[in-house]
């Protein structure tokens, strides 16, 4: 396969390691790669505004940066709805909580160990074959092709399956039939819901809470089960 990687690091040397790693993994996998790289977060932004969107696959990202910092970088990422994969790159293990906020895939230590870059990397182009999945709807007459990873939650009233993504949309099933269509990022949270484990950002004894805030009751008896699924998946 192919993959558009970009190395956003203040520091020359750093830069080259990451770039020569992403090189290395990519011959040893049999992928082809294009690797891009920034010297600063105000670079990377200044480029991507020039070519009209990321379009990267994966962002390897330095967080303690000169002028804007990495965490600050991929919140403005996140924003713009940019879906990029993020590994931050740090000298320090203070950062980790930052990373729930923007779904960062990983953290790597500096300096890189080779064994666990390649695993990383590995793990983010299983992401993007996940990420490939295509769900398929007749909605008014027209096709709609909806990737499952935009999927957040659904949930089922009567004969029909409200799916929350970008856009809201409503088709006849039940949320057994799509239960079989989605994969183990989704979550059967009692009769009624099914939620994007990637999209938890915190859960309590009664709710789940988004990381976009939208709020999810969660039934009784459910809190230990839905604990229990991020930590597998983690």
């Amino acid at each position: 396969m192919h993959y558009r990687i970009a190395v956003c690091d203040d520091g020359d040397e750093d830069r080259r390691t990451l770039a020569e790693l992403t090189a290395r993994w990519a011959k040893l996998r049999r992928h082809t790669v294009e690797i891009s790289t920034f010297p600063s977060a105000e670079n990377f932004l200044f480029r991507r505004a020039e070519a009209g969107e990321c379009g990267f696959d994966l962002l390897l990202l330095d967080i303690e940066m000169t002028g804007m910092d990495g965490v600050t970088l991929a919140k403005t990422l996140r924003k713009g709805n940019d879906n990029v994969q993020i590994v931050f790159i740090t000298g320090y293990a203070d950062y980790i909580a930052e990373g729930y906020e923007v779904e960062a895939l990983h953290y790597l230590m500096k300096p890189v160990k080779a064994d666990k870059f390649f695993s990383v990397l590995d793990r983010a182009a299983e992401k993007r074959t996940k990420d490939e999945k295509l769900l398929h709807f007749t909605l008014g007459g027209e096709t709609v092709r909806l990737p499952v990873y935009r999927i957040r939650y659904a949930e089922v009233s009567g004969n029909y399956v409200t799916l929350h993504a970008e856009e809201t949309m409503t088709v006849k099933m039940t949320l057994g039939e799509l239960e079989k269509q989605l994969d183990d990022r989704f979550f059967r949270a009692g009769r009624s819901l099914l939620v994007n484990l990637t999209q938890i950002g915190r859960v309590s004894r009664t709710e789940l809470r988004l990381l976009d805030g939208t709020v999810l009751p969660l039934p009784r008896g459910a809190y230990e089960s839905v604990n229990r699924a991020i930590i597998e998946r983690t």
